[in-house]
């Protein structure tokens, strides 16, 4: 069966092979039999957050996961290069660094300390 995955905004094929289960049995265990897995439908085109509309053009820096913003490192104006540490983001108790997808200049930072982000939320803005 192939189906399409969506990871990232980034669409990928993946086969799923079916196999036989084979099941042995223990001298007066319960044996479980096999259930069928449920199929898995393509996932929708995920919805734009609403602070999309105020975001000017140039290169969107994205939330790659859902979290919490620990700091901000960046301000508008600022020139930066591609790998600059724009801010840090706390998701699952990990900090990750969200860096600067480009050379530019912030436009925008569209989070502050604390605020809450959802996958592909839009942080800020480098033209």
């Amino acid at each position: 069966m192939k189906y399409v995955v969506t990871l990232n905004g980034k669409n990928y094929e993946v086969e799923v092979e079916e196999t036989e289960a084979v099941i042995t049995a223990v001298a007066d265990a319960p044996v479980a039999a096999p259930v069928a897995a449920a199929p898995v439908a393509a996932p929708a085109a995920p919805a734009a957050p609403a602070a999309n509309a105020a975001v000017s053009e140039g290169a969107q820096v994205i939330a790659p996961m859902p979290g919490t913003i620990l700091s901000v490192s960046a301000s508008v104006g600022q020139a930066v290069k591609s790998g600059d540490v724009l801010m840090i983001l706390e998701a699952m108790k990990m900090e990750n660094e969200i860096v600067a997808p480009c050379d530019g200049t912030v436009k925008q930072i569209l989070v502050q300390k604390s605020s809450t982000v959802d996958t592909s939320s839009v942080l800020a803005v480098i033209g």
